[in-house]
């Protein structure tokens, strides 16, 4: 007996011992997160302040917090080696921007700033489809034309929840696309949640050189007439040069009408959506810029239109946004254009891009656009006057009903579904 409660003993002892430790080891941790605790929350208080707007966030921000936090991970982060200054220098600035909770107003590292001038100018490698982020979700505007994207099926409205095995929920939009884009030839698995869909869709795309082309134009030749058609896929660099050239080309035919395409449009510079309208209307003001703190901005078409009379249709959906907006917003307010399709995406803010030093650049949100009449684009969107859909099934059978809609407004000057309103 006196054996065993030895051996008892034995046995208990460094289980108690290791208790014991494992307590004061919990207790020590415990006053140490109180501590510092209690040291972030002073800081905190100290750099809070009143919630008041600045005007010199150098002298008027307390920024103890950010330092203290720093020097806090310096201290007790295990990987110390993993703490390289200039991820985290960029790591803060990406949070001060993401806090402002404007989707268009974004810290881009030199990399991202890269592939973004890239993409102004129709040279990328990846799936090919814009992204925005919308209350929270990571939602595609536009699959560029021709893109893997759009072989795949992507549509506008879909919203990315996974990429590959990694769920992206909280992450920001750069953080996502950087995860999307890739060599060329190299596959991405995107999850994505589609409305009317019960089920999340998988899609493996294989990515690619996404050269995509400003403008396409052809004739299309019908029984009771010709017609002009211009699809303009983005408002990048030379875009409208292009889309000049393609008028004047197809014009020298004679026209019953011209069919602009601006569908899966995503947007680009205002300077092109002044110009794309100025090509049809005599006179009048384009778009109007809503800046903080002055008077709206004004812009009016230049007063030499090419083709200033000839029947126009223009045809939007869900993918067009910002620049695309601008221009069926104001043919259809002025009511030089009939516009059928479905209702644009509604981005309608002006963003600057300020470059910084490193190769790094701003993203910012400077102003809002508004129609001739007044409607704010980012609010409203573009409703088209024909409301028409091209369905799934449409696109899996090599139907265009809205561009077939445009064709018979044009010739026939019957419409071919209800007006909206109506």
């Amino acid at each position: 007996m006196a054996r065993f409660l030895r051996a008892s003993t034995l046995i208990i002892l460094p289980l108690l011992m290791l208790l014991l430790g494992w307590q004061l080891g919990v207790r020590y941790e415990q006053r140490s997160l109180e501590e510092t605790s209690r040291k972030l929350e002073m800081l905190y208080s100290g750099a809070a302040g009143s919630g008041q707007l600045v005007s010199d966030p150098e002298k008027e921000v307390d920024l103890s917090l950010l330092w203290g936090v720093w020097r806090l991970l310096l201290k007790h982060y295990i990987a110390p080696e993993d703490l390289q200054v200039t991820p985290l220098v960029f790591g803060a600035v990406q949070g001060l921007v993401h806090a402002v909770g404007d989707a268009y107003t974004a810290f881009m590292t030199p990399p991202e700033n890269k592939s973004f001038r890239q993409a102004l100018e129709g040279k990328l490698q990846g799936i090919g489809a814009e992204l925005t982020l919308r209350e929270g979700q990571i939602v595609i505007v536009a699959p560029l034309k021709g893109s893997p994207a759009a072989k795949a099926g992507l549509l506008p409205g879909d919203v990315i929840v996974q990429v590959g095995e990694v769920t992206i929920e909280g992450e920001t939009l750069q953080q996502v696309v950087q995860r999307i884009r890739g060599p060329k030839g190299t596959r991405v698995t995107l999850t994505i949640l589609r409305h009317g869909s019960v089920e999340p869709l998988t899609f493996t795309i294989v990515r690619d050189d996404i050269d995509v082309p400003s403008v396409e134009s052809r004739i299309l030749t019908t029984a009771t007439g010709s017609l002009g058609y211009i699809a303009l896929n983005q408002f990048g660099e030379h875009s409208i040069v292009e889309f000049k050239e393609a008028l004047q080309s197809i014009a020298q035919e004679p026209l019953k009408g011209l069919i602009v395409d601006l569908r899966f449009n995503g947007g680009g510079y205002l300077d092109g959506a002044v110009e794309l309208a100025s090509l049809f209307l005599h006179q009048g003001k384009v778009v109007s810029v809503e800046r903080r703190g002055a008077e709206p901005e004004h812009h009016y078409v230049y007063g030499r239109p090419l083709l200033p009379d000839i029947p126009l249709a223009v045809i939007i959906n869900q993918g067009s946004a910002s620049a695309s907006e601008i221009v069926a917003g104001a043919l259809q307010d002025h009511g030089r254009a009939t516009v059928i399709g479905k209702k644009s995406f509604g981005k309608g803010t002006v963003q600057e891009v300020i470059d910084l030093p490193g190769g790094s650049s701003l993203r910012v949100t400077t102003a809002r656009w508004l129609t001739p009449n007044g409607k704010n684009l980012g609010k409203e969107g573009v409703d088209p006057d024909i409301d028409i859909d091209r369905t799934e099934e449409d696109f899996d059978a090599g139907r265009d009903s809205q561009l077939d809609a445009a064709v018979e407004w044009l010739l026939d000057g019957e419409r071919p579904t209800k007006l909206v309103g109506e």
